[in-house]
């Protein structure tokens, strides 16, 4: 192998990291979009048809798109009147070219159906990520809830 093609595998290795890590951070931010705009064809767009969406208490576990089927749309999206996620500190490591993982840190402000108080949850996701025919999707995120508090008095109001 010359020089040149060596430096030029190495180039062609950082760009391929680089638009994975952009598809990594895409995945993230479409999760918060497609579930508080209750978009299901976006949020299930993410996930691997075998994947295992672990939330945790007091929500469970949920198996492949079936299971975020059951999840979206008999557990979570008639829990929430509506929600607002925000992640930040995402951290992606990739320990294979086609597997990645990542952990990112979450708030999310909204309220519960029924309620009128803002209510604020915040966790940490740890996904794991695998690249299958050229396509980034996750294969697992586990949810670990720090806190899941009302905010006695806070009410989310638009302005005007």
């Amino acid at each position: 192998m010359s020089v040149q093609d060596a430096e030029n595998k190495d180039i062609s290795e950082k760009v391929d990291l680089l638009e994975s890590r952009f598809a990594l951070r895409d995945l993230v931010s479409d999760y918060c979009h497609g579930f508080d705009k209750r978009d299901y064809k976006r949020f299930l767009s993410i996930w691997w048809e075998d994947c295992l969406w672990d939330i945790g208490p007091p929500f469970g576990k949920f198996n492949g798109h079936e299971g975020i089927q059951t999840a979206i749309h008999e557990v979570l999206w008639p829990a929430w009147k509506e929600s607002h996620h925000l992640t930040t500190n995402l951290r992606i490591e990739f320990e294979e070219r086609d597997k990645a993982s990542a952990m990112c840190d979450v708030d999310c402000t909204g309220l519960l159906t029924g309620e009128n108080e803002c209510t604020i949850v915040n966790a940490t996701y740890y996904d794991s990520f695998e690249r299958r025919d050229g396509v980034w999707k996750i294969s697992k995120r586990k949810v670990k809830i720090h806190y899941f508090n009302p905010i006695p008095g806070a009410v989310l109001s638009s302005p005007g």
